[in-house]
């Protein structure tokens, strides 16, 4: 069981992710016609909107994969006083997260391998190069 979330007020929001999508030039242009004629802000914008429609199209498809999954939603952070919790307790966590998973930077490998049986992030995964290096084989 994963430990409890702190209050979303002591973990500031993190930076959005950033993507790379290649378009043709003609869905360009018809972009920039519509963010030109006050459809949209920017080019941003009327991407951000078409993205968030198709997922609320897929919104029961995406709530009953969570479920069946079994992952948790939203942002889920684990600090080194959480995985030493998990340690004393002689188990171990299966993380299974949709959104944002962060381990604080200052969680050595030794203690995310020695709490941290599996990883399983569909969004982003924010931890320090060295704790991602030792999970490397658990990030499925």
């Amino acid at each position: 069981m994963p430990p409890r979330t702190r209050p979303l007020t002591s973990v500031p929001k993190p930076a959005d992710e950033k993507i790379t999508i290649n378009l043709g030039y003609v869905d360009l242009g018809q972009i920039d016609l519509l963010v030109q004629e006050g459809f949209y802000a920017n080019r941003t914008d009327l991407i951000r909107t078409a993205i968030r429609n198709q997922l609320a199209t897929h919104g029961d498809a995406v709530r009953q994969a969570v479920s069946r999954k079994t992952l948790v939603l939203g942002i889920q952070h684990y600090t080194t006083e959480d995985l030493l919790a998990v340690q004393a307790a002689g188990e171990t966590l299966d993380i299974r997260v949709l959104g944002l998973a962060t381990i604080a930077p200052d969680v050595t490998p030794e203690l995310a391998l020695a709490t941290i049986q599996s990883l399983t992030v569909l969004g982003a995964l924010h931890a320090s190069p060295a704790v991602k290096a030792a999970l490397r084989q658990r990030i499925r």
